[in-house]
């Protein structure tokens, strides 16, 4: 508009036509109105709420802006831009008075697992012939964790245990139910521990030791390498892991996930299902320099009676390999394979179940049929 503005002047005054200058006189005063209209720059605040802030995958999300004109003049109409992931939405604002607020939403997108940054903000307006823009950026950052979804399947078979009433230690918390052994009385036990006959044989008072069961833990380990995955196995195989460590904790059992590339997070027994562990498995990915299933030799558990599930892609036989020779550490060990091929048998692991899945819904089924509590 402003080089149409110079040519016409220019022109009209060399040709002597009073009307091309009249025009370029035009172009020149609608150049100076626009710039004088984004001296009218909007003066607000914004605050955003992610609600919720996480989701599994599918379930909706949104992101809500609270915008308020701080300025004694009303502001002119706001176009505000929004970065979500690495993607532009556009968010229109009204005009509003001195002092007033609007609420917008818009939604987020939830259809993948991962962890996503919403923002910065730029907000901007235009005059009313979209001439002239002027943006202002707002540099807060929200994030939105998009869960992997949960599968409805049993949790890791626990392999049993000889005790009736539990596998007990005696570092375990005195005081329960399980019998663990016999020992001499202390003062202050209670006499109706008294176990008479081996007070009789020994010439000792001797008291049963009871003591609260240890109860099975699970530990769920995902590999991260990026070899066993081809497409989006690698997602079957995060949302596998995840069910696992959510069956275990809605069952009553304490449970650990860890990465073979060194990721972990903990939920113990008797709590709610743990934000902490869905985190992490929103945000791992496969990676080429991740050890894989190797990353099992050197793992020892530091309690007994613990049941091990590993989750995994068509892992090479040097991987499968290392479960054999870590079974004898864990109580049950349970391997799943994602990636399957028609036909093709899953590898051969010494006294582990091993379940080879073409993915994540062919796994409830054959899961839940093949694991029997």
């Amino acid at each position: 508009m402003i080089a149409a503005a110079g040519v016409l002047v220019v022109s009209g005054v060399l040709l002597d036509y009073p009307e091309m200058i009249v025009l370029g006189l035009g172009a020149a005063v609608v150049v100076a109105v626009a710039a004088g209209w984004m001296l009218a720059r909007p003066d607000v605040t914004i605050e955003r709420e992610i609600r919720p802030d996480r989701v599994a995958e599918g379930d909706p999300a949104l992101a809500v802006l609270v915008v308020t004109n701080t300025a004694r003049r009303r502001s002119p109409p706001i176009v505000a831009g929004e970065s979500v992931g690495g993607r532009h939405v556009g968010i229109a604002l009204a005009s509003l008075p001195p002092g007033g607020s609007q609420e917008a939403r818009y939604e987020l997108p939830t259809t993948r697992r991962g962890v996503f940054e919403v923002g910065p903000l730029t907000v901007g307006h235009a005059d009313p012939l979209r001439l002239m823009h002027v943006r202002r950026g707002f540099p807060s950052r929200s994030v939105l964790r998009v869960h992997p979804r949960l599968l409805p399947v049993a949790p890791l078979p626990t392999g049993g245990s000889p005790d009736v009433d539990g596998p007990t230690s005696a570092s375990a918390a005195p005081g329960g139910v399980a019998f663990h052994g016999l020992r001499e009385y202390v003062r202050g036990d209670d006499l109706r521990l008294v176990h008479w006959r081996s007070t009789a044989r020994t010439g000792t008072l001797m008291v049963r030791h009871n003591v609260v069961p240890r109860e099975p833990r699970m530990l769920v380990m995902l590999d991260t390498s990026a070899d066993p995955y081809q497409a989006d196995q690698f997602e079957d195989a995060v949302r596998i892991a995840a069910s696992l460590a959510a069956a275990a904790v809605t069952h009553g059992f304490g449970v650990e996930v860890r990465t073979t590339g060194g990721r972990h997070a903990v939920a113990e027994r008797g709590a709610a299902p743990s934000t902490a562990l869905l985190d992490l498995l929103a945000d791992v990915g496969a990676g080429p320099d991740d050890p894989g299933l190797g990353a099992l030799a050197t793992l020892v558990p530091r309690e007994g009676g613990v049941a091990l599930g590993v989750v995994t892609g068509q892992a090479p036989a040097a991987g499968t390999a290392t479960v054999s020779k870590v079974r004898a550490r864990f109580a049950m060990v349970s391997v799943i394979q994602v990636g399957a091929r028609p036909g093709q048998p899953g590898p051969v692991v010494r006294g582990a179940l091993v379940l080879n899945v073409r993915d994540s819904d062919d796994f409830v089924t054959a899961w839940n049929t093949r694991v029997v509590r």
